[in-house]
């Protein structure tokens, strides 16, 4: 951490925003989708989320644009061919968040145990009304 005690209120709401949009499930599908398979057109990208609306990714791809992750290439064909593909800044992010793969695969089975036991439990609270 920076040992500066003011924290920059800048890099307050930036870290608060990008966390908002990327904590978003299909930002995280598709940071990783455009990583493990380039660049991609729309309809393939949206082929290989099974449960994506159009409008969800269409929303997604945007914000991804805007905040400078992915870039948008339309090539001038009939019909229009647009592609999608991640920028450095984007590869930064997808690397940023595989600390989060690494410790998913290392606590899964505990994840899966406490969820159940939980579960259990308010159902047992149910019953006991």
């Amino acid at each position: 951490m920076d040992s500066d005690p003011s924290p920059n209120p800048r890099i307050g709401a930036l870290v608060n925003d990008l966390i908002g949009a990327v904590a978003d499930k299909w930002t995280m599908l598709v940071l990783e989708d455009l990583e493990e398979h380039g660049t991609a057109r729309f309809t393939a990208i949206g082929r290989r989320l099974p449960g994506i609306s159009q409008k969800m990714l269409t929303q997604t791809l945007r914000r991804m644009e805007r905040d400078g992750l992915v870039t948008r290439t339309v090539h001038p064909v009939v019909p229009p061919h647009v592609d999608y593909a991640l920028t450095p800044l984007g590869e930064t992010l997808g690397e940023a968040f595989c600390g989060v793969w690494i410790w998913a695969k290392a606590h899964c089975d505990k994840v899966e145990e406490a969820r159940q036991s939980f579960d259990q439990r308010a159902a047992d609270a149910l019953i006991r009304g």
